[in-house]
């Protein structure tokens, strides 16, 4: 018989839409949360996770990570009491943590163009390849898990558009440029064959020859993306495949796109999730109040001597 967790899980996949990420992090949550506390799903109850909360604030983890771990068990407690195996919900009183939104780290335009051109130009074809993802990325405002898991059927390069299919099951059309159409068309007649296994159809628009799942991983991609800073003088530390995503969404909002838009193309569901980028350089900031200053003409006439 399949444990309460499982069986969470698999509601979680079969209801809700959960992704494979999703349901990796709630596992090690609830996972870590019943260990610490040793205790068994039925006998949860509020005490036991106020000290679990206390003892992570005690361990220093981020505020952020603390309310995530505090959502599954939410999550798990609400499960377990719709399936009678918890009498009461033992969460509702349980307060998370406050936390400031931080802003999102983005890269400017130019550094991102830096990345691409080095990794298209490099003799590893690896590069090749992550620099093919890197303007794909930019271009369209893919997230890495769906840029590096993307059928090749999905690319249409006559309407310059991709069919994605993202959180929770739901789809949405993003578009690219002419210049990233031409990358790809060069990535597929060349790059991409060196990529497959035993040189075998692969339904994946960036496969792999030695991942289990038959695509480009995340964390490949990260570890490349990482070196290829390195090569392009940007820190480690100010990249990973999410900044290149904001890096996206905030070159658009600097360009006027509207919210709605962007909240589009990223796959938003609440356009609160995409008002974070609302935020723009201070040159930006500068420029536009210089311009349109009301005294921008203003000059002073000196009286004649």
């Amino acid at each position: 018989m399949k444990s309460e967790l499982e069986l969470f899980l698999n509601m979680m996949a079969a209801e809700k839409g959960a992704c494979q990420n999703t349901l990796s992090a709630y596992r090690t949550d609830i996972e870590q949360f019943l260990l610490k506390e040793n205790i068994a799903p039925e006998d949860i109850e509020p005490s036991k996770i106020s000290e679990f909360v206390r003892y992570l604030s005690e361990q220093s983890y981020a505020v952020k990570t603390i309310n995530r771990k505090i959502s599954a068990i939410r999550d798990f407690c609400k499960f377990l009491t719709q399936e009678k195996i918890l009498k009461t919900n033992p969460l509702p009183d349980i307060t998370s943590p406050k936390s400031e939104k931080p802003l999102p780290k983005f890269l400017s335009t130019e550094q991102i163009q830096n990345l691409y051109q080095t990794a298209l130009a490099h003799k590893n074809k690896t590069f090749n390849r992550i620099g093919t993802v890197i303007m794909l990325m930019f271009s369209s405002g893919l997230r890495v898990s769906e840029a590096v898991s993307l059928p090749l059927s999905a690319v249409n390069h006559n309407k310059k558009q991709i069919s994605v299919t993202g959180k929770g099951n739901k789809d949405r059309i993003v578009f690219f440029d002419d210049a990233t159409n031409r990358i790809l068309l060069d990535y597929i007649n060349d790059t991409r064959l060196s990529f497959l296994k035993n040189k075998k159809p692969s339904p994946f628009l960036f496969p792999s020859k030695t991942a289990s799942c038959g695509h480009l991983t995340r964390d490949a991609f990260f570890k490349t993306l990482k070196q290829l800073a390195v090569e392009c003088g940007i820190f480690p530390s100010l990249i990973s495949p999410h900044v290149l995503r904001h890096s996206f969404a905030t070159n658009l909002i600097n360009h006027d796109v509207d919210l709605r838009s962007v909240q589009k193309m990223l796959g938003h569901e609440n356009i609160s999730t995409t008002e974070i980028y609302t935020h723009v350089s201070k040159q930006r900031i500068i420029d536009s109040v210089l311009k349109k200053h009301p005294l921008k003409d203003f000059s002073i006439k000196r009286a004649e001597q």
